[in-house]
Order: structure tokens, then sequence, then C-alpha cells
């Protein structure tokens, strides 16, 4: 199982930390180690395509970077330099997330950080072909640079050699070749005098002799005190760079150790997701008891065969489950998968179980599974079997997990039934969680002895005779062996014998167990069925919801149309009704200019035609009397003599007129005694006027009208009614008694006087 989760790794040393890991006993550590795989997890869902850097193998070499003198060679060089930017590709993708993944970043943040020396190592050694660069110092990059010129000169001097050899002596497809470090040419034996020089080698068979020249001699000796100097500076530098290290060799090692824990841990959380593991609950066995939901053998994952899933339930206070029923049913797959389980838990991985698993931490795992029969150690199987259950008798203990396949097998059943029952009571009385199979009918009765007890069954179509692999809890298996036996083709006579003579008991008790499968059969067919109509009422619900909720987004689709709708009808009339007041505004204030035009060249006129009366006619009129306009034929106040003219006040407009064309009026008549107002020339004074329903211009107007005839009849307050609506009539008036000298002061009305729909004027008395 840890080969397959090592699977999953990116590296050597990742795959060893996998493959060493073990079941911890201590519950605090498990759940520790649960905690980091569960957040790996996490940070795969987050981000699919991440995996951790390459972990170069490293381990024994950073040991020695202790011991003082010690020189590292290029490609540990290289490895270490590979380590360092690993530990900064780690750094650099988790730590900015460490908030979210604590566990992550807390390992990550202690992986080596030095710039500085990783530069130094980069600048020095070429990771692809792990030597060191020509740029490692500027002695070497001189050295290499003669040594590859002294080889181009040399290799060019024996090419010459070659070509100037007699034809007899040259050997086809000759050309320059290396032997014991020497540049050589190969030639005939017997043109060995005409070359002269040193012999290195010559070919398999002797008729080829391969000669250093004697003219190449001595460039070739300068070519090797070239590759001498070279290793020197090599080995200086690598001095330079293993010392350089030392010092950090704690931390070297310690940022391997952290990269190769990020290795392992990705490993295990791709191994979760690959095969749909999920973390189980570790309990307190005594008080949750045991529960696997949806657990499957992890060996058999692997397989591309179909995998049926069990559930397992165990109560507090049961603690042996007896599993009965017939061969490969399934009964020690069921054993290893427990088992399997438990020990990928405590290890650290996920194990294949579903959501809402529940396992506690076992102080020890024991499980006599299988045939250990050995003829050199004068074991038989049941003397292989015994051995086994007496290491479990001796340290089993109450939080230990205990797997026995086949108990009371492989002897005599009836002394085999008796020793299976003292060991289950045994391990039942100490507590131990324990899984056995069996195929005695005899043990079938032990939970109606011990309560702790329960027996369990694998379901089996016994009609097909072919294994369902499905544990039932609480009733025993039958063996089937007997419909085997008579299905593989066994003679009837002696099926039916084996059958009679089978006592009352087990009879009835097969009977019993045929019915109450039948029973069960029935009934998971009705628990189907209820499930199916259960499923399909869900499924209307959903319906009914889902329709539900998109009549309601439809309902609430129209609302928002019909508020748009709403809206853009009444942006619509405002905007009309501004373009219609900007168009009232803009007519009166024409027609105000033409007024004030025709006035202007009517004064003109008369002053031209009686200059003769303007003197006596001017004089004798006087600041607020009252005179008739003959030109406008309109009735107006003095306001003051300017000259030889005089200002009138007409609805609010200061003429400068001759006052040829100004007739004075009578005065007012005073008040009666009796407090009532005569008919006459008197201007209509009111203290409230009411100007809903009117355009601008007219209200302007109107209120001017008002204003003149409150100020005349001595009034001290005018109320003037607007209304609320969209605030035109109220920005009138306003605008309108802002700049007029008789309006003392004016406000909105107080909720009393009719609120914002009112505006109350201050009249000078």
């Amino acid at each position: 199982m840890l080969d397959i989760v090592a699977g999953y790794t990116t590296s050597e040393p990742g795959a060893e930390s996998v493959r060493g890991l073990e079941p911890l006993p201590d519950r605090d550590a498990v759940y520790a180690a649960l905690d980091r795989v569960d957040e790996m997890v996490s940070w795969l869902i987050r981000d699919e395509g991440w995996a951790p850097p390459h972990i170069p193998e490293l381990g024994s070499a950073l040991e020695r970077l202790h011991i003082e003198g010690t020189v590292w060679t290029e490609p540990q060089l290289a490895k270490t330099l590979r380590l360092i930017e690993s530990a900064r590709q780690v750094r650099r993708s988790v730590l900015p997330h460490a908030a979210d993944f604590p566990g992550l970043g807390a390992v990550a943040d202690g992986l080596i950080k030095d710039e500085e020396l990783q530069t130094r190592l980069a600048g020095a050694i070429d990771l692809e072909t792990e030597k060191l660069k020509d740029s490692a110092s500027a002695e070497l990059k001189r050295l290499r640079r003669g040594i590859r010129n002294a080889r181009s000169d040399l290799v060019r001097q024996l090419e010459s050699i070659i070509a100037g050899l007699p034809d007899r002596f040259v050997v086809a497809d000759a050309s320059v070749t290396i032997r014991g470090d020497r540049y050589c040419i190969p030639v005939r034996r017997e043109g060995r005098s005409e070359v002269g020089g040193i012999v290195h080698d010559e070919s398999a068979s002797g008729a080829t002799l391969f000669i250093e020249p004697a003219a190449a001699i001595e460039p070739m000796n300068d070519l090797r005190e070239l590759q001498i100097s070279e290793g020197r500076e090599v080995e200086r530098i690598l001095r330079e760079l293993t010392d350089a290290l030392r010092p950090r060799a704690s931390e070297l090692e310690d940022s391997f150790d952290r990269l190769v824990i990020i290795d392992s841990l990705f490993a295990r959380g791709r191994y979760a997701l690959a095969r749909g593991c999920a973390r189980p609950q570790l309990v307190d066995r005594g008080a949750h008891g045991y529960r696997v939901i949806h657990g499957r053998h992890p060996l058999l994952l692997e397989s591309p065969e179909p995998l049926v899933p069990f559930d397992l339930a165990m109560h507090p206070g049961e603690h042996t489950l007896l599993v009965t029923g017939p061969n490969a049913g399934g009964k020690t797959v069921l054993l290893k998968a427990v088992g399997l389980v438990s020990a990928m838990a405590q290890a650290g991985i996920l194990p294949p179980v579903g959501p809402g698993s529940q396992i506690p931490v076992f102080t020890g795992i024991f499980a006599d599974i299988g045939d250990e029969q050995s003829i050199d150690a004068s074991l038989s199987t049941f003397t292989a079997h015994l051995r086994n259950i007496q290491e479990i008798l001796d340290r089993a203990e109450p939080e230990s997990l205990c797997l026995i396949d086949e108990i009371g097998g492989a002897t005599d059943p009836i002394e085999g039934a008796a020793l299976a029952r003292a060991v289950l009571i045994e391990l039942a009385q100490r507590e131990c969680m324990t899984l056995a199979t069996s195929h005695l009918g005899e043990l079938k009765s032990l939970p109606a002895e011990h309560a702790g007890i329960v027996n369990a069954g694998l379901a089996f179509d016994a009609g097909e005779l072919r294994p369902l692999y499905r544990l039932i809890k609480g009733r025993p298996g039958r063996s089937y062996a007997l419909a085997m036996a008579e299905r593989v083709g066994f003679p009837g006579d002696v099926v039916e014998a084996a059958r009679s003579s089978l006592s009352q008991e087990e009879l009835d008790t097969a009977r019993l167990l045929a019915e109450l499968e039948a029973k069960e059969a029935e009934l998971d067919e009705r628990i189907a069925e209820l499930e199916q109509r259960e499923r399909e009422l869900e499924s209307r619900s959903e319906a009914q919801k889902r329709e539900a909720a998109e009549l309601k987004e439809q309902q609430r689709a129209l609302e928002r149309e019909a508020h748009e709708r709403a809206r853009e009808f009444l942006l619509d009339a405002r905007r009309k009704l501004d373009e219609a007041m900007k168009a009232d505004r803009e007519a009166a204030r024409q027609a105000r200019r033409e007024l004030e035009a025709r006035l202007r060249e009517h004064s003109r006129a008369l002053r031209s035609r009686g200059p003769e009366r303007e003197a006596g006619d001017g004089a004798a009129f006087e600041a607020g009397d009252r005179v008739w306009v003959s030109t406008m034929e309109r009735e107006g106040r003095v306001v003051e003599r300017r000259g030889k003219d005089v200002v009138v006040e007409m609805g609010g407009v200061k003429l400068q007129l001759s006052p040829t064309v100004l007739s004075k009026k009578g005065e007012p008549k005073k008040k009666a005694e009796t407090g009532g107002h005569d008919s006459g020339d008197e201007p209509d004074a009111r203290h409230e006027i009411d100007l809903r329903g009117m355009v601008a211009e007219e209200a302007r107007m109107e209120v001017i009208r008002a204003v003149d005839a409150a100020v005349l009849a001595g009034l001290g307050q005018l109320r003037i009614i607007h209304g609320k609506g969209t605030g035109v009539l109220r920005e009138t008036v306003t605008e309108q008694v802002r700049g007029d000298k008789r309006v003392k002061s004016h406000r909105l009305g107080d909720r009393h006087e009719g609120g914002s729909g009112v505006t109350i004027l201050e009249l000078e008395s």
C-alpha cells in the first residue's frame, strides 16, 4: 500500500519518506498528521496543477558537509543549487497563502532563503552539464580558452601528419584519436619507423598502431600542463564553494527534510483525491464505537474490476464481530480492509472511506490471516494459527485491533469450536475490538452468551449461488456448502446423504436462516421501493421548488420591468413638462422684452413731441403718486423723479417716462370709521392668493399684481398658495420676490400654514 502511495511523489527522497511511514499509536500525532494531509488536499483542490519541485538526492552528502576540509564535487554543488531553487519556489507559492494553509505555511517558512548564495552558485555551476562554468573564475576562463586553442592546434598538426603519410601506411578512414589521455594517429604497423614517436596502443588484430608522433609530443605536453592547471583551479573553486556552504549545512539539511515532507504530503493528497478518500473522525471507541461508511479495500481499488464498498458499525459495548458465511464471500477481504484502513489512518494517509466514518486510534494491530505452515519449522497450519493467537492473547489490550481469519479451523471441528469460543470470549472480556471469521456453526450461538459479541454475515444470492459482498450485521451467514456441491455437479445421492446426516437442530437453524434471508430480501425490496418513492417525491418537491423559484423570479422580473417603465414614463413626462415650462418662460421673457421696447419707443416719441411741457409737468409729480400712463393705458406708481423724467413702476417693471404721458389719479379714499372700503379705484388687495393650476409666467404676473395691491393697501403679510407638485411654481415665486425691495422676507409656511405648499411674504408697511 505504501508503494502505491509513493508512486504519487515527484522525487525519490519523497518516495522513500512515504515508504517509511508507520502507524502511530499516539492520537495527537495521528491528528496532526491527518491535519497536514487534509490541508494538502484543500491546497490541491484550489490549484489542481500544482506540484512540488524536484528534490535532489543529497542526504549523505549533507551529513559530510559538517566535516571540515571536505570538498564537494561539481554534481553535488549542482544538486545543492537545485535544492535552494526548489526551496525558493515552494516559499514563493505557499507563503502568500499561509493564513489559509497554516500547516503548509509552517513547513515552507523554515526553508532556506539565501539569494546571495544562490546567485553565487548559479554563476559558477551549469545545471544542465553539472560542471563549472568557464565564468566561475577569470583564471579558469583563461586556462580553458588556452586548452581549446592548444587542442585545436594539436589536432590540426596530427591531421597534417596523417595527410602526409604514404598511402601504404595510411589506415582507411584514419582520424585523430585518444589513447591514454594522449592524442594519437592510427598507422599501419609497417609505417612505425616512418612516423616515429611513441606507440600507445594497437588494434585487436595488431595490424594498426596508435602512435603519438615525435612532433606532437611537446605540444601534447603543453596541453597536459594546461589541463593540470585547470584541474587545480577547479579544485580551488570547488573548495571555496564548499566552504561557503558549510556554515549553512544545518539549514540545507533542514530544507531538504522540509521539501521531502511537502513531497510526501503531496503524494498522500494526490492519492486521496484520486481514490475518493475522506478524513475519518478519530474517536474514543468506548464512547462512540467504530463506524466505517463506504469503506473499500485499498488494494482492490487499484484493480479495474468493480468494487463493492462495505459499511461497518460497532456500537459502544460491542467488542467482537463474528463473520460467518460461504467461501469466496469476501470475509477475508473484509478483515484486511478493516486492518488497512486503520493502519493507513494512523500512518497519516487518508483511507478509502466515506465522510462520516469514525475510527479509534489503536495501540496495536494484530492479525492472524492466511496459511503459515512450515515444513522446515515442523509447523502445521493449525500450529501456526495457534502461535499467532497465543501472541494475540499475550499482547492484546483494550485499545487493540485483533483480526483472526478462520478461527478454530484446520483441526477437529468440535475442539476447534471450543477453542475458538474461549478465545473470542476472552478477547471480548478484555474489550479488544475483534473481527473473526469462521465456518463453524457452533460459534453462531456466541452472541446469546456474551453481550459484547455480535454475529454478522455477508450477503449471498441463494438462487445464483454467488456472493454479493454486502455485510449484514446481526445475523450469521450460511455456508451453502451442500447447495454449492450440488451446483458444481456432485452426485445427487451423495449430496442427499450428506443432508440427511445433519441433525434436526442444524436443519432447523438452516431453515430459520433461509426464512430470515427471504424476509430480509423481501424487506430490502420494500425498502428499495420506499427509497425509490422517496426519491421520486424529493424529485417532485425539488421540481416544485424550482417552479416556485422560477415563478417568483418571473414576478420579480415583471415588477422590475413595471418599475422601469413607470420610471421612464415619469422621466419622459418631467422632460416634456420642463420643455413646456422652458418654452413658457422664454415666451414670457420675449413678451416682456417687446413690452419694454414699445414703452421705450413711446417714451422717446412723446419726449420729442412735447418738450415745452416737460419742466413744469415733471415737477408736478411726487414719489408715491398714482398716475395713469396714457401710452400704455395702465395705472402705475411714481417711484422718483429723474431730471425732467419721472420713474414709474408698473407690474414690477420700472420705466423712465416723460411727464407728458402721465396724469395724476385721485387719492384713494380713506377707510370709513366703520372699517368699510370704497369700491371706486381701490386695488383688489388680498391677504392670500392661489396660484395652483397656473403656468409659471401667469403665476409670476399674478404675484406682481398681488404684491402691488398689498403694498398699496398697507398689508403687512401676503400668503401665496402654490402647492407642492413639481416645485416649479414655488421656484417661480421665490425668484420673483427675491429681488423685490418691498418684500422684507419670504419663507415657506409652517405645518399649520400649509408647509412647503405655501410661501409667506413679509411686506414693507
